[in-house]
């Protein structure tokens, strides 16, 4: 049993985020069989992922602020701390702050076989798709 060693906040890739997007690691695999991730993850007002999906689904637990989670189908909802997101393995989604507020969520997947085939990424998403119109 071990405390694990802080890891720095890192700032995401503006090639998959649109905003101002932090990250900090809380689990992490240290072993070949273990696969599961989790972080703390921080939008500024209006930032957004780009379109993305997950191997094997995620877990979006929000903890702070105001979500907007989109779906290819057009379908947008808005999340609320206390509440969780989940998206089934494939799923093309998006995730943002809403307006005018942080949001933060504890994002919950496992990895791939890959790890780097784990989230696949597509093209940032439009204002039009992030104000449903």
């Amino acid at each position: 049993m071990n405390i694990e060693p802080t890891v720095p906040t890192s700032k995401n890739p503006p090639a998959q985020f649109a905003g101002d997007v932090w990250l900090d690691p809380i689990a992490l695999p240290h072993e070949s069989e273990q696969t599961m991730v989790v972080a703390t993850v921080r939008f500024s007002p209006g930032a957004r992922t780009a379109w993305h999906s997950h191997q094997h689904g995620q877990y979006l637990r929000i903890t702070q602020g105001v979500g907007r989670f989109g779906t290819r189908d057009g379908k947008i909802i808005e999340v609320h701390p206390g509440q969780t997101v989940y998206t089934p393995p494939g799923e093309e989604h998006w995730h943002a702050a809403a307006p005018g507020c942080f949001m933060e969520h504890i994002a919950m997947l496992q990895n791939g076989e890959d790890p780097s085939k784990t989230t696949t990424w597509a093209g940032h998403i439009t204002d039009d798709e992030y104000n449903g119109r």
